[in-house]
C-alpha cells in the first residue's frame, strides 16, 4: 500500500486533470480529492499490526477477552460522482489490505478516475 500511495502521489496531476475534465471541479479542488484519498491509503499500510487482534486479560474475575480479525470475503462499493477519487480510496485499499476481495462500481459519470487508480494498483 505504501508503494500504491507513492504511485498516487506521482500521478496526482493526471488524476486531478481527469477529475477536472470529467466532473468539472477546479484543479485545486480535484487535487484535494486525491490527497484526502491517499491519506487513507497510507493508513491502510499500518493495518498489519491492527489486523492481529488483541487480548485483554482480567476484564472481570477470571474473564479474558480475545479478539480475532478475519477477512469478510467479498466486499463491494458504489461510488458517487462528486468525489471520484476520494470515496473509492476510502473503500478498496482498506478492504484489500485486510485480505478481502473488493468489487468497485464507479459512477458512470466519472469512470476514468477510478480506472486510472485501478491501473496504478495493478
Amino acid at each position: 500500500m505504501l508503494k500504491y500511495q507513492q504511485l498516487l502521489k506521482d500521478n496526482e496531476g493526471d488524476l486531478a486533470a481527469l477529475i477536472t475534465n470529467e466532473h468539472g471541479k477546479s484543479l485545486i479542488d480535484a487535487k484535494g480529492d486525491v490527497f484526502r484519498g491517499y491519506e487513507v491509503v497510507e493508513h491502510a499500510a499500518s493495518f498489519n499490526s491492527i489486523a492481529m487482534g488483541e487480548t485483554v486479560e482480567n476484564v472481570a474475575n477470571n474473564v479474558d477477552i480475545y479478539s480475532y480479525r478475519k477477512p469478510l470475503g467479498v466486499c463491494a462499493g458504489i461510488c458517487p460522482f462528486n468525489f471520484p477519487a476520494m470515496v473509492p480510496l476510502w473503500m478498496f485499499p482498506l478492504a484489500i489490505t485486510l485480505g478481502n476481495t473488493y468489487v468497485l462500481k464507479p459512477s458512470e459519470k466519472v469512470p476514468l478516475t477510478v480506472e486510472l487508480m485501478i491501473d496504478l494498483l495493478a
